[in-house]
């Protein structure tokens, strides 16, 4: 058994947490989760949006689990309290520099493209994500985008020593430095240093808007997708729109020491009714955390119980298509964990 340490965020993130419960006490798998709240569920405790025992905690483990961090109900002025995205606080109090998205297709999941099967990796340390910027006078702000050599060589080397992990053949680097010739500059020179390192690996570079243009037209070309915060953030989820969305993806941050696995979605129950809510966006960065700790078994038969469920596609969430609760989906799928078809049934 694993204990994990669970981020609890609110919102859609407690009927998602109670499904990943039931799930594992109805089929075994082997996770213990000890539940610290962040985001809106430790302000609705009368807590700082992320409380220093939360973060203690994820450090002690080195691996967490996290729903997304809801904001307050009420929010205050951002200049005033740069923990008004909790997420990104998250990541920079934790040291985390990485975050890699796997995008792919999930078996009865409506989507425009098939064959799909890359490594969608986002520096998530500084860019416009820092988040330096300032009135200069009334009506002229002024943003900074921030590029350092030393984190850059150091997320290209994590990208490269992943692909050579995964034996996959390529990566591509998404910039923009035909235009930011010193910010993108620095960047892709860091690219190609570190590839040099790597000649077994083909190093391929495409300009942000080419690359959008590629991904939405021939998205099977890609392998490893390292980008910078900014394009990352917004490939990862244009990634995600290419096979169904955010049923089909999770995101997995990286620090020196730490591993968060994570929740790519996250709303309100003003949005989503409780017990409507849909376990997957949970659900699969709990599979990529199996198979990092060598449980690679009972998370392949987890993924092909939620294929065989969503191939049925007679229980299905409402933003999946059907009526049925959160519960009545997760025991659909216990069931298909514990009753796996037969070979030629499936």
């Amino acid at each position: 058994m694993h204990r994990i340490v669970f981020v609890q965020g609110g919102g859609v993130g407690f009927d998602q947490e109670e499904s990943l419960r039931e799930l594992i006490q109805a089929t075994g798998i082997p996770l213990s989760l000890e539940t610290v709240p962040a985001g809106r569920a430790a302000t609705e405790q009368g807590l700082d949006p992320l409380p220093a025992a939360t973060l203690e905690a994820v450090r002690k483990s080195s691996v967490a689990l996290k729903t997304k961090l809801l904001p307050p109900r009420i929010r205050t002025e951002l200049k005033d309290h740069p923990e008004a995205n909790p997420n990104v606080e998250f990541r920079r109090q934790l040291g985390l520099y990485a975050s890699v998205r796997p995008v792919h297709n999930l078996r009865g999941l409506p989507s425009r493209f098939t064959s799909v099967n890359f490594l969608l990796v986002r520096e998530i340390t500084e860019d416009l994500y820092a988040t330096t910027e300032h009135e200069i006078v009334p009506g002229v702000v002024q943003s900074f985008k921030i590029v350092t050599e030393s984190a850059c060589l150091r997320f290209f080397r994590f990208a490269f020593e992943l692909a050579k992990r995964q034996a996959r053949k390529t990566v591509h680097c998404i910039h923009k430095a035909n235009i930011l010739k010193m910010a993108d500059g620095l960047y892709l020179d860091c690219f190609r240093r570190i590839a040099q390192d790597y000649p077994e690996i083909t190093a391929k570079e495409l300009i942000v808007d080419n690359a959008c243009m590629q991904m939405v037209s021939r998205p099977q070309q890609f392998d490893v997708v390292a980008c910078g915060n900014l394009y990352g953030d917004l490939l990862s989820d244009l990634g995600a729109g290419l096979v169904g969305g955010i049923s089909a993806t999770a995101a997995i941050n990286h620090g020196d020491a730490i591993r968060v696995y994570e929740a790519v979605y996250g709303t309100g129950h003003e949005s989503v009714p409780p017990g409507t809510a849909n376990p997957l966006p949970l659900w699969l960065p709990a599979i990529e955390l199996l198979r990092d700790l060598e449980e690679s078994t009972i998370a392949e038969r987890w993924l092909q119980a939620i294929e065989t469920v969503m191939l049925a596609g007679t229980v299905r969430t409402p933003d999946l298509g059907g009526n049925a609760s959160t519960r009545e989906f997760t025991l659909a799928v216990a069931d298909a964990m514990i009753n796996p078809p037969s070979p030629g049934r499936s």
